[in-house]
């Protein structure tokens, strides 16, 4: 590991993005509109990473996103909107505000505490709602467990996980009848209650619902490489077999994967 200070290495990405900004082509065109679209590739490719438990390339998006930072900023003061001193002074401002229990006299037990304190500055601070905070492109999944870790911040929250299971099981019931109706959007509708529970119930036993769903599709699309694989080796196309054929490999290759487990 590196024994360079910081503050030098920050600084030499600073002039990096000076020189780009004067002398390539490409980087001398981008907006903040042309940026958008790849800070959002680039916060994908690092979530990946973390699911993936890679380090190296952990490394490698976080400099990624601190390039994106660095090049926001710099467009910021052509623009004069604002420089890159002030992103870091505002955010360094805004923590120590939030954490008066660190930076204050406030006293806190736990991180719920925390939390809360949190969301109560927020308000003083002028926004109109506890879901103010919650932007509206996240994607839904994620957007789910935002909301519901908002609210529980005033106390809007079920005492316990079996209450929100009896909760699943009442919106599953819901959806049945509605799918039995063949109405379209009350079905809609009833999915995603189920949904909506699903994640609030995945909060109560501490489970990243997203982290958990991706970690499932990881796991299905590996089974059925390895069944299409399966299938090749023996002269065979997915296409033209049952599916008790197909389940018959499928569950030899979940069989052969937990003994490995």
């Amino acid at each position: 590991m590196s024994n360079q200070p910081v503050q030098d290495a920050f600084l030499r990405l600073v002039s990096i993005m000076d020189d780009l900004r004067e002398k390539c082509p490409w980087d001398k065109k981008q907006t903040i509109e042309t940026l958008r679209p790849l800070t959002i590739e680039e916060t994908y490719e690092l979530a990946d990473a973390i699911t993936d438990n890679d380090w190296k390339h952990i490394k490698e998006e976080l400099g990624d996103m601190l390039l994106h930072i660095v090049f926001y900023a710099k467009i910021g003061l052509e623009q004069e909107q604002f420089t890159l001193t002030e992103v870091i002074n505002g955010i360094c401002e805004k923590l120590i505000a939030r954490h008066p229990h660190i930076y204050g006299d406030v006293t806190v037990n736990d991180e719920d505490d925390v939390k809360r304190n949190w969301e109560k500055l927020k308000m003083k601070e002028g926004k109109k709602s506890v879901l103010g905070g919650v932007p509206k492109g996240l994607p839904s999944m994620i957007k789910a467990i935002r909301i519901q870790e908002k609210v529980k911040q005033v106390g809007f929250e079920w005492e316990n996980k079996d209450q929100v299971f009896e909760k699943i099981e009442e919106e599953m019931n819901e959806l049945k009848e509605v799918v039995q109706a063949g109405d379209m959007d009350k079905m809609e509708e009833e999915m995603g209650d189920v949904f909506f529970s699903l994640v609030n119930y995945a909060r109560f036993l501490q489970i990243d619902a997203d982290h958990a769903l991706e970690r499932t599709n990881r796991k299905f699309m590996q089974r059925f490489l390895q069944m299409e694989k399966e299938a090749n080796s023996e002269g065979k196309e997915l296409a033209k077999m049952t599916l008790d054929e197909m389940d018959e490999i499928w569950n030899r290759i979940k069989a052969r994967n937990k003994q490995a487990e």
